[in-house]
């Protein structure tokens, strides 16, 4: 998410005196000879040239360069990843993970919430920016399905920021809001589907106990989370993908 800085050309004027010279022709009469207070024949000496200055050449001012958003890409990148907003390697390219991490920065920043690439406008508020965002919802586990990504937060603080992956079409995450009524540590096997295994489950939704329609999280931040997340913890999921 290269550096380029203009150029101030600064120009150096020379500038060169000419001055003109001429001999002066020996008189036939020498001094002594001249009576004094006579006035010197004016055809005696040629007076010297005036003095000229070459003029500068004018400097044309280059034009300015307009940055595009791909010029501020890697740095939004490393900015966004200190500050706790998770986009993959960074290397300067917006991938479908970094448009997750902007996605989830709009949201928590008040700008209009979609995946969208890299604008101008983010890469002002991500660089202005010193520090990560103050909540403004209660504890609990927000889940952003537009964005694709996870909130955590602990107290008045964003604890964790984190990729998920809704239910595909047919088996949709539905929008709902919930409690966590059970926890299951460690692996174990869906009660739907043969050989789908699911990791440190927490069940939110008593009418939907199984993996069908889950949220998944990857490891090891859902061991993260589980570990951090009591019983009657508040869920909610929102948005669209």
């Amino acid at each position: 998410m290269s550096r380029r800085r203009g150029l101030v050309a600064g120009a150096v004027v020379l500038a060169f005196v000419l001055a003109g010279c001429s001999d002066v022709a020996a008189s036939e009469t020498s001094p002594s000879d001249t009576p004094s207070g006579t006035p010197t024949s004016p055809s005696a000496t040629t007076p010297s040239a005036t003095p000229t200055t070459a003029k500068p050449t004018p400097v044309k001012p280059k034009p300015k360069v307009k940055q595009t958003p791909q010029y501020y890409a890697l740095r939004v990148e490393r900015q966004l990843d200190k500050l706790g907003f998770p986009v993959g390697d960074i290397d300067g390219d917006i991938t479908a993970r970094a448009k997750q991490a902007l996605c989830a920065w709009r949201e928590t920043h008040g700008m209009p919430v979609t995946r969208a690439g890299l604008s101008l406008n983010d890469a002002s508020s991500v660089l202005n920016a010193t520090e990560r965002p103050t909540p403004t919802r209660s504890p609990g586990i927000y889940v952003n399905k537009t964005c694709q990504v996870l909130y955590q937060i602990v107290g008045k603080t964003y604890k964790r920021i984190v990729w998920v992956s809704t239910g595909q079409p047919g088996y949709d995450t539905p929008n709902r809001t919930g409690k966590v009524w059970r926890k299951w540590a460690g692996a174990h096997e869906s009660s739907l589907y043969d050989d789908a295994y699911m990791y440190d489950s927490l069940y939110f939704l008593r009418d939907r106990p199984d993996s069908h329609r889950c949220v998944r999280v990857l490891r090891p931040e859902i061991h993260q989370i589980f570990a951090d997340t009591p019983i009657g913890t508040k869920v909610q999921v929102y948005g669209e993908y």
